[in-house]
């Protein structure tokens, strides 16, 4: 039987979104996320391979604005709820979406596109490159400890519903995204997210909690959290499961560590997603005790080479040609003479020798700052034609910030 691809329409939603859960294991979500997926939907960029009636392959695109080193914020493709029946894999399902998903992100005026992937392997052939990377501890606080900078103690804690204060959280979350590439810039109805809290995902833990942190009765900072009692019979050893935390300054984000260090008949603050260069880690008495480890985040697609390439500063003056391999979307194969410096850059054709040359999965994978191209070059993935054009590439491209997605989509 011959498959079909086609727009979703409301009247598809229940199957299509049963078609997804099915693929990720069968399990149906809680009722508020499947009711805020829904409302999040927009049904013009969402589309899915229909076999007559049965939907055998979904995916979809949010419309964001993603923080790029040199803080703007650029149109971006959030593609999202990918996925194939099991019944149908390895008929070109997954080929034939992602080839008219990036055809529609390129017809819409958008340079890129995101993801976060179930899996790494699956999304390198599309042109998708590993960008950001997350922090998870299990920080053990009955035996780390905090040194916190001046002005800790001046700043005035207190605990919150988190519904009462959502919209000025989300105001001071809303001055944050431009300082650290990656970040997305919440649009309607995303604020939503921050408070979804279905009692299924809780698994044990507490419903949501927030302190806020202020000074002179302004906002500067906020946790919100959950925690899980454990008892053994030495007492008690509960943890602190941190979901979101941000902070204006240096004080406020110590003040509210120290908050969550300090909670009651708790041994462990477990940290799910954090950048890696967390200031966290430079206010612990012990690393080791903190259990770190990284995982990759945030993937990324330049689905037009020199607008992307514009769209971002460089953190010192680069004059490259870069030859690019992109056998998917061919429009962005060859070379680009890249000029750039922190205020600004040009990116444009050129038939001039190439000084470098790598393909768009590699070039994406150090778009955002957290990939250096020198380390893609000791792996073999990317090559120097010209003496000191990689050093000189690799310190422009890089980022004095970790690049960090806060939130999955």
């Amino acid at each position: 039987m011959t498959t079909e691809l086609r727009d979703l329409r409301q009247e598809d939603w229940d199957a299509y979104y049963g078609t997804l859960e099915l693929a990720f294991g069968g399990v149906a979500e809680a009722q508020e996320e499947h009711e805020l997926w829904n409302k999040l939907t927009e049904f013009d960029r969402f589309f899915g391979t229909w076999e007559g009636e049965t939907c055998v392959g979904t995916t979809g695109a949010f419309s964001f604005r993603l923080s790029v080193p040199g803080g703007s914020l650029v149109d971006t493709a959030g593609v999202t709820m990918v996925s194939v029946a099991a019944t149908h894999r390895r008929r070109g399902i997954l080929t034939s979406m992602m080839r008219r998903q990036l055809d529609d992100v390129r017809a819409k005026g958008e340079c890129l596109a995101v993801l976060t992937a179930s899996e790494p392997a699956i999304y390198g052939r599309f042109g998708y490159g590993a960008a950001t990377q997350a922090l998870k501890a299990e920080i053990d606080t009955s035996r780390v400890r905090l040194s916190v900078p001046a002005g800790t103690d001046d700043v005035r804690l207190r605990y919150a519903k988190p519904a009462d204060v959502h919209d000025a959280c989300e105001a001071l979350y809303a001055r944050r995204v431009s300082e650290r590439p990656g970040m997305l810039a919440r649009q309607p109805g995303w604020e939503r997210l921050g408070l979804l809290d279905p009692e299924s995902e809780r698994h044990g833990a507490s419903p949501l909690q927030c302190v806020v942190a202020e000074r002179d009765g302004e906002l500067v900072g906020y946790a919100r959290y959950s925690v899980k009692p454990d008892w053994d019979a030495a007492g008690p050893k509960g943890a602190v499961r941190l979901r979101d935390l941000e902070a204006l300054d240096p004080a406020a984000n110590a003040a509210l560590w120290q908050f969550l260090f300090g909670i009651d008949l708790t041994s462990t603050v477990e940290v799910h997603s954090r950048p890696t260069d967390d200031a966290v880690l430079q206010l612990v008495s012990d690393v080791r005790r903190c259990r770190l480890r990284v995982a990759d985040s945030l993937y990324v697609r330049l689905v037009e080479v020199g607008a992307a390439l514009e769209a971002r500063t460089y953190r010192a003056p680069v004059n490259v040609v870069l030859e690019v391999e992109d056998a998917f979307c061919p429009w962005n194969a060859g070379r680009w003479r890249l000029k750039g410096d922190p205020k600004g850059a040009i990116c444009e054709r050129t038939e001039d020798e190439a000084d470098l040359t790598l393909s768009v999965r590699d070039l994406a994978s150090a778009y955002l700052g957290g990939v250096s191209l020198t380390s893609l070059a000791a792996a073999g993935r990317v090559r120097e034609l010209r003496q000191g054009a990689l050093a000189e590439a690799s310190l422009a491209f890089g980022s004095d910030v970790a690049p960090w997605l806060p939130h999955g989509f």
